[in-house]
């Protein structure tokens, strides 16, 4: 029974929390979106830092799969470098306000600046390579028929003549958006409050523990087809964490499982081949795999 309770009480702190904190950032961030004229950012991303302007809009915006797929199709069209579209591609899961909240709230602040500066250099990097070799080759053509199941929101809505209006949609916003990702707050909970209250600790820190050295590539590993949401897989590893499980474990699995989503890549196919895709798959494990091993060389 005093286990029981101990997982419920975890439960409900680490929800509320994460519920919390989605809202405020998600909305100060939609807020902020609403300022920036959307043409603005194809000319960001074709001038020089093109690159570093690529992960910061990816860094910057909440989208889900559904919204960063018409983007980067958008992008594509403005006649955009394949380089710094793919660069926004690989940031985007990763590096969302709410995913780097989230981690500061969790982990600690030094915890966060060490997974943004892993996530935002190895996608820089992963489009500059992507722009060597030539990844342009495989779009595909025409590639007009990706669509956002977000609705246009921001882009096509009336303008808000005042400020409270702005915060006003920039709170339907968030809200609507909370409502997409609620299930996998739950269940990433859940499953952290059952590893919390029930998973033996000796177990966890066996398998994965700070004396295996293996079970940094084996966490990324499982995290690429597991595809468990950032939103779902920061509770788990946080709850991991605590029972012995090393924070270079914990971190590649996060990045494996959310950088690759199952349904991006999926929308992914209907404008690049499938070595493209493959590619990107192959930079995700990589940078799993290199930040498990930052973290635990930094913070170990």
């Amino acid at each position: 029974m005093n286990t029981l309770v101990d997982a419920l009480g975890y439960f409900g702190f680490i929800f509320l929390e994460l519920v919390l904190l989605f809202l405020v950032i998600s909305t100060g961030i939609a807020l902020l979106l609403q300022y920036i004229p959307k043409a603005r950012i194809g000319a960001c991303l074709s001038g020089r830092g093109a690159y570093v302007m690529g992960a910061v809009l990816g860094s910057v915006t909440p989208f889900c799969a559904c919204s960063t797929v018409p983007l980067t199709l958008g992008l594509l069209n403005a006649g955009v470098a394949i380089g710094p579209i793919l660069t926004f591609v690989l940031v985007s899961p990763l590096l969302n306000p709410i995913i780097v909240g989230m981690v500061w709230t969790m982990m600690g602040w030094r915890a966060c600046a060490v997974y943004f500066g892993v996530c935002f250099f190895a996608a820089m990097v992963g489009g500059w390579l992507m722009s060597v070799l030539r990844a342009e080759r495989y779009v595909r053509k025409p590639a007009d028929h990706a669509t956002s199941c977000c609705g246009d929101e921001g882009e096509n809505a009336p303008a808000a003549a005042r400020f409270w209006g702005k915060v006003k949609r920039a709170g339907g916003s968030a809200y609507s958006d909370l409502q997409g990702v609620l299930i996998y707050l739950i269940i990433g909970t859940a499953i952290g409050a059952f590893i919390y209250g029930y998973v033996p600790q000796d177990w966890v820190v066996s398998v994965a523990g700070k004396g295996n050295h293996f079970a940094i590539p084996l966490a990324a590993l499982i995290g690429v087809p597991l595809y468990i949401r950032a939103e779902s897989a920061i509770p788990i590893g946080l709850a991991l964490a605590q029972k012995g499980m090393s924070l270079g474990a914990v971190i590649a699995l996060v990045i494996g499982g959310a950088g690759m989503a199952i349904p991006e890549m999926s929308m992914l196919l209907s404008i690049f081949k499938g070595r493209v895709v493959a590619a990107i798959v192959a930079l995700v494990f990589l940078t799993a795999v290199i930040g498990g091993y930052c973290f635990d060389g930094f913070l170990g």
